[in-house]
């Protein structure tokens, strides 16, 4: 039986998560609690006896970096690895580098909250959710689903927002539905695949 085998994992904690930061395509560093969740999302996978034969991550250092680590844990540090701007985290535009506390004081709580969390309302000069789903989706189907489909099993370390968009797709959310989902940094969902490309299976590896 072909396993088509899917994980998805947001990034460790990041020195901007830390500092309740709007980062965006701002390439920051992983913080030591991101460093440490990395690693227990890789000690989770080699728990689960998972055995990748391809990983995807974003141009960003934060993903990159969490992927390494997981890699390190599981020591399958040889696989190939394809690295591309599709499955970067949402460009927040005028709210990068923004405390978050301080842009709600600026455009009021509503307002920050329907650019953070709405499926198609982007912040001066970003992208929404939607927009992000544009770039992501289009990968997803053409260079990662494929493999997956071939029964290789893939590791996708990426961001919170690219994977909602993924995630959106997969699970079927609603553009309503999609607003009431966060992703926890470092926690691996394990996706397996039918022929058809829909869900058999989902396994969150939440602590």
């Amino acid at each position: 039986m072909t396993d088509r085998l899917l994980v998805l994992v947001r990034h460790g904690q990041s020195d901007w998560n830390l500092n309740n930061l709007f980062t965006g395509w701002r390439d920051v560093d992983l913080t030591e609690k991101g460093v440490a969740e990395a690693r227990e999302a890789g000690r989770k996978l080699k728990a689960q006896g998972i055995k990748f034969d391809v990983a995807f991550t974003s141009v960003l250092k934060r993903a990159q970096r969490t992927l390494d680590l997981m890699l390190t844990e599981l020591g399958q540090t040889t696989i190939p690895i394809f690295k591309d701007q599709a499955l970067n985290e949402r460009d927040y535009g005028e709210l990068v580098g923004l405390n978050k506390d301080d842009a709600r004081k600026k455009w009021g709580e509503e307002q920050v909250h329907i650019w953070r969390r709405s499926y198609d309302v982007a912040p001066p000069g970003g992208e929404s959710l939607k927009d992000t789903l544009a770039r992501a989706l289009p990968y997803y189907v053409t260079d990662i689903l494929p493999r997956v489909l071939r029964g290789e099993r893939v590791l996708v370390a990426a961001h919170g927002n690219s994977l909602r968009a993924l995630v959106m797709v997969l699970d079927k959310h609603t553009p309503d539905s999609i607003t009431k989902l966060n992703l926890e940094t470092g926690v691996p969902m394990i996706y397996r695949l039918n022929a058809d490309s829909t869900v058999a299976s989902k396994l969150d590896l939440a602590a």
